[in-house]
């Protein structure tokens, strides 16, 4: 099965080598045929400590480095 990647933005930089990044999904719902938007925070893993809150980045599904972090970020831009 293939890792998930997420694209998404920068929200939270405060702790070590942890990002917070906010993903945005947009989906119609099965019986109102609306638009709906949902949002979800994900920390990924910065072993640089390189992003900063507002950057765009890409993170990948990888092994868990704890209960909370199981993505990495792979490509970021300002």
């Amino acid at each position: 099965m293939p890792k998930k990647i997420l694209h998404g933005i920068v929200v939270s930089d405060k702790e070590n080598k942890t990002i917070k990044v906010l993903v945005e999904r947009k989906y119609q719902h099965p019986l109102f045929k609306k638009v709906v938007r949902s949002r979800k925070k994900y920390s990924a893993h910065d072993e640089t400590n390189k992003y900063k809150s507002g950057d765009k980045v890409s993170i990948i599904e990888c092994k868990p480095y704890s209960k909370s972090k199981k993505f990495e970020v792979i490509e970021g831009k300002k």
